[in-house]
């Protein structure tokens, strides 16, 4: 059945691509982006493959930007825009913290409030966190993105039963390492602020974490697995991917209750 989606950081990485693949399913899909060139680029890419998309420019912090979701009419939204940044969080400056939370956490649950207050008045709908592996993991100069996406975890299940009595879905999905660029600019950003003269953290060690970007995935195989779920009328409220990510959160989770210190 077709379905007219709502999809934010529909500018670049795995939102594009699945804002794209979904269209070229059928569905009717509102594509948000960050800004004027991401609305270019996009609807070059959308003319590329002959699809119809329908493209805002919606940054997610912009409270203008944000009313105009109330301008549209949505069967399923997705709170996809995030960024990332790495480093030791100790030492990263709190601007960048305060700044990555205000994407990944405030502004993202804001987007959902408004979807919230839609779909309750249509009594149905579904709301989908994508959230991250990170969401339940997390290891060291990674706990900036981990710390959001673990609060994001948290919004997503309480609204989640918030929402039973509306008839409201509310669900995450939880990609694994893929190769998008966004987990690329997350390590490099830290070398912008970092100064081995004044912080206290080793550059070996800094250097020594981001070898996890040498094995990332394919992120057409992610664009797929959620241009499959996102319309389902029924699945699992946490859709993590590929399948050895889902059992590496299920064993870091278990593995929280035997850690000494």
């Amino acid at each position: 059945m077709t379905k007219t989606i709502m999809i934010t950081g529909a500018g670049s990485g795995l939102g594009k691509g699945t804002a794209i693949g979904l269209a070229k399913e059928g569905h009717q899909v509102i594509a948000a982006v960050e800004n004027l060139p991401q609305v270019t680029a996009l609807k070059e890419a959308a003319n590329k493959e002959n699809i119809d998309l329908e493209i805002v420019k919606m940054d997610i912090t912009n409270a203008n930007d944000r009313e105009r979701m109330k301008h549209y009419d949505y069967d399923i939204f997705v709170a996809n825009a995030a960024v990332n940044e790495g480093g030791p969080i100790w030492e990263v400056p709190m601007t960048a913290l305060r700044q990555l939370f205000e994407v990944n956490v405030f502004s993202t649950l804001e987007t959902a409030r408004i979807a919230a207050e839609h779909f309750v008045e249509k009594r149905q709908g579904k709301i989908i966190f994508m959230s991250s592996m990170a969401g339940t993991m997390a290891s060291a100069y990674k706990g900036l993105y981990a710390s959001s996406k673990h609060a994001l975890e948290a919004i997503a299940k309480s609204l989640k039963q918030e929402m039973e009595e509306f008839n409201v879905q509310v669900a995450t999905i939880n990609p694994g390492p893929f190769d998008t660029g966004f987990n690329d600019r997350a390590v490099e950003e830290k070398w912008e602020w970092f100064d081995e003269d004044k912080h206290h953290t080793s550059v070996e060690k800094l250097k020594e974490s981001e070898k996890g970007l040498e094995n990332q995935l394919d992120p057409q195989l992610m664009i797929d697995k959620m241009v499959e779920i996102i319309p389902m009328d029924h699945h699992k409220f946490r859709t993590a991917y590929p399948e050895d990510t889902a059992e590496n959160m299920r064993k870091e989770e278990k593995k929280n209750w035997d850690i000494e210190i």
